[in-house]
């Protein structure tokens, strides 16, 4: 069994060998100008565009997973940010069991974020650059044969233009011949119909592919949105609970110190006047002393009409009792007094009274 094995084996090695050389030779042949060598533009027009078209493709790919290895980094540090948010924040603090939330929804939102992309962008590109490998397989395998079927026809041509022909080996030959045409154009037909399939279909394997990571990352966005302006109302709450606590403090403070002493004022500086300066002082002093002199004689002749006043009442009280309505007689010189001598004996004793 293994002697079979080994002879089966060998003997494909020698054909593929074989081959190898054959093809080797007919593609000298051909750049030598000496054999045939056929050509289809239109198909090589094809292969080009694929080659192009699996280029870009293998780059998108790479991009891709290069994005979504970033977001993943991405989620690993912002998972890190959080629980060392939700690690420091002390629990007095206002909005505790919010942060604590806030980091688990964070890390929910990343991660379904991850999986979309992984699922609906990564997987697909990599499903559509799958059959890429197998079809530059077969176009491989279509320029083989090719070439043998080129070097069949050469081949079969040589034996038909050769002085002597052998039949036996025209009729092999022709039968090679069929034989690799028939393996050529099956192989190339295949491919002229397959090949522009898959080049049209890049335009929907773009569209999926941006479109449905778009529609994930708006919807990533939106919810870290949220999340954000949750965290940006907790932090405003925590900033403006520290400004009141820190009120509260001041006045409790200010209101429990005791009031101390301060410091002890400078005592009154004592000034030297200048010799101008003593004149006028003196000169002032003269002028007081004028005043209040004249100001005490004012009171003096003010006390003394008081008093004569005061003497009036009291001879008005004296004289009163008696009516002067008839004419009176003076003691002294007998005349007639009516009310205006009475006024002058009035006077009369006023002075007197004012010299005792």
């Amino acid at each position: 069994m293994a002697e079979t094995s080994k002879g089966v084996t060998a003997g494909k090695l020698a054909i593929n060998v074989q081959k190898r050389l054959t093809r080797a030779q007919e593609k000298v042949l051909q750049k030598l100008g000496k054999a045939d060598e056929t050509r289809d533009v239109a198909f090589e027009e094809m292969v080009t565009k694929f080659n192009k078209q699996m280029a870009e493709g293998t780059k998108l790919q790479k991009d891709l997973k290069a994005y979504q290895t970033a977001v993943k980094t991405m989620h690993d540090a912002s998972r890190r940010l959080q629980d060392c948010l939700a690690d420091m924040y002390e629990p007095e603090w206002f909005g505790k069991e919010e942060i604590d939330s806030l980091a688990e929804d964070s890390d929910t939102v990343w991660l379904e974020y991850q999986q979309n992309l992984m699922d609906k962008s990564v997987l697909p590109m990599d499903t559509y650059l799958t059959q890429f490998g197998d079809i530059k397989a077969r176009i491989a395998k279509r320029d083989r044969k090719m070439v043998d079927f080129d070097s069949a026809r050469h081949h079969f041509s040589s034996l038909q233009k050769g002085k002597k022909k052998d039949e036996a080996k025209i009729a092999k030959a022709e039968e090679e011949l069929g034989r690799a045409q028939r393996i050529f154009e099956e192989l190339n037909v295949e491919l002229q119909d397959e090949l522009p399939v898959l080049y049209t279909s890049r335009v929907g394997v773009y569209v999926n592919t941006f479109q449905n990571m778009a529609g994930h990352q708006e919807k990533f966005h939106k919810e870290m949105g949220k999340l954000t302006q949750n965290l940006n109302d907790i932090m405003t709450k925590l900033e403006e609970q520290k400004h009141l606590n820190d009120e509260i403090n001041h006045s409790e403070s200010a209101s429990s110190a005791p009031k101390r002493p301060g410091p002890p004022g400078r005592p009154p500086s004592t000034l030297t006047p200048s010799p101008d300066q003593r004149h006028q002082y003196t000169d002032d002093n003269t002028h007081t002393t004028t005043t209040q002199q004249s100001w005490r004689e004012d009171d003096e002749e003010e006390e003394e009409e008081q008093s004569i006043t005061g003497g009036y009442a009291q001879y008005d009280s004296a004289f009163s009792a008696p009516s002067y309505a008839e004419s009176s007689w003076d003691d002294e010189g007998g005349a007639d007094v009516g009310q205006g001598g009475v006024r002058m004996m009035k006077m009369k004793m006023m002075k007197r009274s004012s010299r005792v």
